[in-house]
Order: C-alpha cells, then sequence, then structure tokens
C-alpha cells in the first residue's frame, strides 16, 4: 500500500525525553518519519548516525525527523544518549505506528520466517501529505535521498 500523495496516518506514542508526539504536533510542519527494526543494531545505527549528522541541514529546510521502532522508551532512551541523537524515536511496542504506516512485513533470517518492520521512511509535507515514500530501504546513501527530496517541500 502507497502513501505517496494521501494524507499522513494519525499517530500518537511515546517519545523520548519523557514526551508523547503525535501527528498534531506537526501540523503546518514538514516532517520525515522513518521506521527501523531495531536500537542498537549496525544498520539502524548507521541510519540514525546518518539522519543525527544531517539533522541540522533538514531543520534548515524546516523539516524535522522522528524514528520509530517496537524498542521499548528505556531502550530508546539509551540508544540517543550513546548516539547523542538531536531528533526524538517513539516507541511502538504494540505496531500500531507500523500497522499504520504498513511497514510490518514477512521477514527471514536463518531460514526462519518472522514478521518485522521494513525499514522504511515517510516524507510528509506541512499540510500532513506524504510526498515521498521509501521502503525496504538500504541504509548507504538514503538519508541524503531523504535530504534531496525535502529541498522540494
Amino acid at each position: 500500500m502507497s502513501l505517496e500523495g494521501k494524507k499522513c496516518p494519525a499517530f500518537s506514542g511515546d517519545a523520548t525525553g519523557g514526551t508523547v508526539l503525535s501527528n498534531k504536533d506537526f501540523e503546518g510542519k514538514n516532517f520525515v518519519i522513518f521506521f527501523y527494526p531495531k536500537d542498537n543494531t549496525p544498520g539502524c545505527t548507521l541510519e540514525g548516525q546518518d539522519f543525527r549528522d544531517n539533522h541540522k541541514k533538514f531543520l534548515k529546510l524546516d523539516t524535522e525527523i522522528l524514528g520509530v521502532s517496537r524498542d521499548s522508551i528505556k531502550s530508546h532512551e539509551n540508544f540517543v544518549s550513546k548516539q547523542d541523537f538531536s531528533f526524538q524515536l517513539l516507541s511502538d511496542p504494540d505496531e500500531i505506528m507500523c500497522k499504520a504506516f504498513d511497514v510490518m512485513r514477512e521477514k527471514s533470517m536463518y531460514g526462519k520466517k518472522y514478521i518485522g518492520v521494513d525499514r522504511s521512511t515517510f516524507l510528509v509535507n506541512s499540510k500532513g501529505i506524504v510526498t515521498k515514500e521509501w521502503r525496504s530501504v538500504k541504509v548507504k546513501g538514503h538519508v541524503l535521498e531523504v535530504l534531496e527530496a525535502a529541498k522540494d517541500l
């Protein structure tokens, strides 16, 4: 299911810094919401570091960044602290946001099939419309691609 050109799904969740964030907090603002499988794993750490290292460039384009995974707030706080992330992470243990954005997929590891988060990123404009989506993301170079797309908002 593609979300491009459609209204961003409503979302709300506990976020780092002791806050609760929802799509309502971003009304009239551009934002990137990226879904990733797990805190403190190599690919997810690299992706988070790339967003961190480019966060100021996104802010110059009036675009905020949010990360979402099924990990607990405690795990997120540790991840943010360890990696010095300058953006917030939302916890989605019940997969409500993951399902709203249709990022749960059957995956396979060591021959075992399981349902997990498909690394995905969504660029949302100030009117709340998903202008671009990336699914089954390969981390290398991805954040710069998102940054380029944000220049068109």
